[in-house]
């Protein structure tokens, strides 16, 4: 009698609810050393192409979990650089049909499939009107790679859980690279990631201990400021598209000019608290969170985490800031895993999403 393998699909972790997005997240090391040992020349020499052009002002165009990794781009190009940088309203072009002059634009736009109709549509209309254009996808066959005059391949492999882990991670990762190569740096700094990327999911029953806070959750909070602040917007997603947790991501600033009324001793808070001037700068608000006695974690450096009712300590000595955020989701992508199981429900398949959403 022949013993049957997992691939005859009675393996019992076949059928274990999040097994494909648990997966994918312990994919990001090497997915993390893949970009820096194969992409990074092809993005470094992209990088080249696009700063030849001297691009006077850049749009950043996407959807989802990639907007947020274009956020992250935004504060690189504007604090590295020194870039004025803008994201795109696509329904101006999509919907509205505005033709706007972009010559000397670097319009770069971020989608994992690189399938969305509104997205394809808008970069095609930019190159139209002038701009220097580049796709930053998971898809270097797609329609949006195909109409872009560049185009960075994040080589995150395929992804098939709806909620996207790796290829967040690879998107900052690339993008880092790419505005490293603009100002003719070699990214060497990122080296470390890989490793340390490791280190922090081997904790995940740290992260598992923290979900029991949340698992009765009926709203969130997640706050953060400078490098950080796309985490918590990250953050907030994976929460409500796994465990369907109400999560509000706010700019620590934004959240003192009136949004803080609804925090109580209730409510739990999370902030992500950078290693360097955003989480300088994120100090007052953490003192008016512990002031009105909020159920505060913090994502961050131990000093901040011991100052808090809970927390993860992140390993950023060493880790330049504008690096951190791709530390920084990791243990928070392992949270909304975690309260998703605890809660009974399945990650791997949200309800009402599809992988690709095609706006348009």
């Amino acid at each position: 009698m022949t013993a049957m393998t997992p691939q005859d699909g009675c393996d019992p972790q076949s059928e274990r609810p999040g097994r494909i997005m648990s997966r994918e997240m312990a994919e990001q090391p090497e997915v993390l050393r893949r970009i820096l040992d194969v992409g990074a020349p092809e993005i470094r020499a992209t990088a080249r192409r696009v700063a030849e052009k001297k691009p006077r002002f850049v749009l950043l165009s996407a959807r989802g979990t990639s907007d947020h990794a274009a956020l992250y781009a935004k504060y690189l190009l504007e604090v590295r650089l020194g870039l004025p940088c803008g994201l795109a309203s696509m329904s101006t072009i999509t919907a509205y049909g505005a033709k706007p002059d972009l010559r000397d634009v670097l319009v770069v736009t971020v989608s994992q499939s690189g399938g969305s109709p509104d997205l394809v549509a808008s970069a095609r209309a930019a190159r139209e009107a002038g701009a220097i254009t580049l796709a930053v996808t998971n898809n270097p066959d797609s329609p949006l790679a195909a109409v872009s005059e560049h185009h960075i391949d994040i080589l995150a492999g395929p992804e098939k859980a709806l909620p996207a882990t790796k290829t967040y991670t690879a998107s900052l990762l690339a993008l880092h690279l790419f505005v490293e190569g603009l100002s003719g740096g070699d990214g060497s700094a990122a080296a470390p990631l890989p490793a340390l990327a490791a280190q922090l999911l081997a904790r995940q029953g740290e992260i598992k201990a923290l979900a029991a806070r949340y698992r009765f959750a009926e709203r969130m909070v997640i706050t953060s400021r400078g490098y950080g602040y796309p985490t918590a917007k990250e953050a907030a997603l994976k929460l409500m598209e796994t465990s369907y947790i109400p999560a509000l991501a706010y700019s620590g600033a934004d959240l003192l000019h009136g949004p803080l009324a609804m925090v109580d001793n209730i409510s739990p808070v999370i902030a992500v608290v950078t290693d360097g001037r955003g989480g300088e700068a994120l100090q007052p608000v953490l003192d008016r969170l512990r002031g009105r006695g909020a159920d505060l974690v913090v994502i961050g450096p131990k000093a901040q985490v011991e100052q808090a009712s809970a927390g993860f300590v992140l390993p950023t000595d060493g880790v330049p800031e504008e690096l951190q955020p791709v530390l920084e989701i990791i243990p928070l992508q392992l949270l909304a895993y975690e309260v998703t199981i605890a809660r009974g429900q399945d990650p791997d398949a949200p309800r009402a999403l599809a992988k690709v959403t095609e706006t348009r």
